[in-house]
């Protein structure tokens, strides 16, 4: 076969300190846009290097596929070979990083990488019509309408190898159009729509130079306040906008819904595609129905679009006709039925599922999607015209820093088969924008929330891109961001940010608000709130490699032994500590005077670390108390107190790191009315570990407070 070559010179010149010329060859088969932002990201990583070079960019779909790229160095030249224009890119990115981390061109070595996955995407919820309401989502409102921050975090997304911006609100419709059947439903003047026309348009031609694809993701049937006044339909849209409510199916609701989506794919040429969700405001309908609705009104309102566009479908999110999660075998059909019946979309249809519901950060294994658990229907046969994506949430971290690479190697190994085409990583209620967290005044190297989770943004795009990626890649950004005494920096993180993965494998979960790891707290009695020891104690496990505390006292007490491979709490106390204690001993001797990047680095490290010599305090207490409760003896009851006073010493270390350094944090808590049909948002709800203090000094009191009562008795 021919090689697809074709051959534009493109030379600009480096003036450093000493006069020199350096050329670059840019070798391609169009001006691809990501090509020019290509030689932007080299031209500025070459400025230091003062040397005679070429590099030579060239496309060569025949031998690589897309996405991938070849580095060549032969004498005084190094080609860059790419499948398209992103793998140019890749393979320049790559060259930038070697010479930013210290490597001179003479010593770029040969290399070559393709992707592991096509599809690899971040999810962000907006803060304008969002799914979660309240004043933790309110305040990244200037932030998000910067097109100055939309530049860096698609800088970030294109460094780590994400190809892929999914943006997701109630209704995003009116900010980017004024439907010509409907202009009673815009909400703007001429002047306010334009500015938001202006700040999409910015932000769909910057994510395409950097090759990313770019999709508007909506929850359901919602209309403007504007519309459902002016025609009298969907009146839950007026009493309470948030993202549940009674189905409105209106013949001018579907129209003006279907008429919305065409003339946004029309007015935006640069948006790759559209996704949906297919369950949010669709309360009373059967699932049947709002499989009809999606298929005559998003799937078609796409078709009558003038180009070809690239669709998300969503799974069901519940088998029933209320809101609430749920699954079915029958629903499975249904919806694969649908899904392959449809063969106008660009390429494949990314079939999203959510990987553990909103815990995707818990065990590597799918036990539950939204709803429950799933069947093999949409994976055997193997699917034809769609590929499955895996949703992994993040709804337990939001403040520390992490990364566990060999965690993030393990899902990708256990979850990608050849049906697989890729990942969703992101938050429902957390938005990566304002940085609200940080306290002391002093100078930090970032700007942005998302830079402050720089290693987690690094570690889950680079190893979705390609899972072999080593760690010294990793090791390496953090000698490059804080010198050489950083080098155990990674290895404290993977140890220290096992402590969330092992607490949320240990305690069942469902939606967001179920379990927020990072606190320690979860949802009790329809209130979020501590973890107390108590409902450690009576919580089932996540993961069944895991042994609940009340389920090991239980075994240990009526067979004297606990056999097996699975994860038992004693054997967790002792992973815990062992894995902290190393943590801890790894970061103990950096400097961090005079460096306060560094030292919220090492603060979240020693953090994490406490945190998980608290979590395994707790468990022994847990179990010293669960076995005085059941059989009595004194010394139980002591070893649940020492325990308990042991994780508080714990808990009060965490307080003593993040009090001067982290501000009390919004969250986006719940309170339930008497009815406890409806979630209201509670805008006044702050976080911090010292605000929980007392909650974790009640633990102590719940033992010292035990009392045994004999079965004899």
């Amino acid at each position: 076969m021919k090689k697809a070559l074709c051959y534009l010179t493109v030379c600009f010149y480096l003036i450093v300190q000493t006069s020199f010329a350096q050329s670059i060859k840019i070798v391609r088969a169009d001006k691809s846009a990501q090509t020019l932002y290509a030689v932007s990201v080299l031209k500025k990583a070459l400025l230091q290097q003062k040397t005679d070079y070429q590099i030579a960019l060239v496309i060569d779909s025949t031998q690589l596929s897309k996405e991938a790229y070849s580095i060549n160095p032969a004498g005084k030249k190094i080609t860059i070979t790419g499948g398209d224009g992103k793998g140019i890119l890749y393979g320049c990115l790559s060259v930038a990083e070697n010479v930013r981390n210290g490597t001179t061109l003479q010593n770029i070595k040969a290399s070559a990488e393709s992707p592991n996955l096509p599809f690899r995407a971040i999810k962000f919820n907006l803060p304008w019509d969002p799914y979660r309401t309240g004043h933790a989502v309110d305040l990244h409102m200037e932030t998000c309408k910067d097109v100055n921050y939309w530049r860096a975090f698609l800088d970030m997304m294109a460094q780590n190898r994400f190809n892929t911006l999914t943006l997701w609100n109630l209704h995003p419709f009116p900010y980017m159009i004024k439907p010509k059947n409907f202009p009673e439903a815009s909400p703007f003047t001429d002047a306010e729509l334009k500015a938001w026309q202006n700040l999409y348009h910015a932000i769909f031609r910057m994510a395409k130079e950097r090759g990313i694809d770019t999709y508007i993701v909506n929850w359901n049937i919602f209309v403007t306040t504007q519309f459902a006044k002016a025609h009298q339909v969907a009146t839950s849209n007026i009493k309470n906008r948030i993202h549940y409510g009674d189905a409105d199916t209106s013949e001018i609701v579907k129209k003006y819904n279907r008429e919305c989506v065409t003339q946004m794919l029309d007015e935006y040429p640069d948006l790759t595609g559209m996704g949906f969700t297919e369950g949010e405001a669709m309360n009373g309908m059967t699932p049947e129905a709002r499989n009809q609705w999606v298929k005559d009104v998003i799937i078609t309102g796409m078709k009558l679009a003038k180009r070809k566009t690239k669709l998300i479908f969503r799974v069901p999110l519940s088998a029933g006709v209320s809101d609430g999660g749920s699954t079915s075998v029958n629903v499975e059909k249904l919806t694969r039925k649908t899904i392959e019946a449809e063969t106008d979309f660009d390429g494949p249809i990314w079939t999203e599922f959510k990987f553990n519901w909103s815990h995707g950060h818990s065990t590597t294994k799918l036990l539950k999607v939204h709803g429950g658990k799933l069947s093999d229907t949409y994976f055997k046969p193997e699917p034809i015209n769609y590929k499955t994506v895996w949703t992994t949430r993040n709804e337990d971290f939001f403040c520390l820093r992490w990364g566990n690479a060999d965690f993030i190697r393990a899902h990708i190994a256990a979850n990608t088969p050849s049906y697989a085409g890729g990942y969703i990583i992101g938050s429902e209620g957390y938005i990566p924008a304002k940085d609200y967290f940080t306290k002391i005044k002093g100078p930090v190297n970032w700007k942005y929330a998302f830079e402050r989770q720089w290693l987690f943004y690094k570690l889950w795009g680079r190893l979705l891109y390609n899972p072999a990626t080593p760690d010294v890649v990793f090791r390496e950004e953090f000698i490059h961001r804080y010198g050489k005494q950083a080098t155990p920096l990674l290895e404290a993180y993977s140890l220290a940010s096992k402590t969330p993965l092992r607490l949320a494998c240990s305690f069942d979960f469902t939606w967001d608000f179920s379990l927020y790891s990072e606190g320690f707290m979860a949802m009790n009695k329809k209130k979020m709130s501590y973890i107390s020891v108590d409902q450690q104690i009576n919580q089932a496990t996540f993961d069944p490699d895991y042994v609940s505390i009340k389920d090991y006292v239980k075994n240990i007490l009526a067979k004297g032994d606990f056999k097996g491979d699975q994860i038992t709490p004693p054997i967790l106390a002792d992973q815990l500590e062992a894995d902290c204690k190393k943590a801890l001993a790894l970061v103990k001797d950096i400097k961090t005077a005079n460096n306060n990047t560094l030292m919220y680095e090492v603060a979240d490290v020693k953090t994490w670390a406490n945190l998980g010599l608290y979590f395994a305090e707790k468990l022994r207490g847990g179990v010293a108390l669960q076995t005085y409760r059941t059989i009595g003896r004194e010394e139980n009851k002591q070893h649940a107190i020492t325990h308990l006073q042991n994780a508080l010493i714990y808990w009060d270390e965490v307080v003593k790191i993040t009090r001067p350094i982290y501000n009390d944090m919004p969250y986006t808590g719940y309170t339930y009315p008497a009815d406890g049909n409806n979630s209201v948002i509670n805008n006044t709800s702050r976080f911090h570990w010292a605000l929980l203090r007392p909650d974790v000094a009640k633990d102590v009191e719940t033992a010292k407070n035990a009392t045994y009562i004999s079965k004899a008795k």
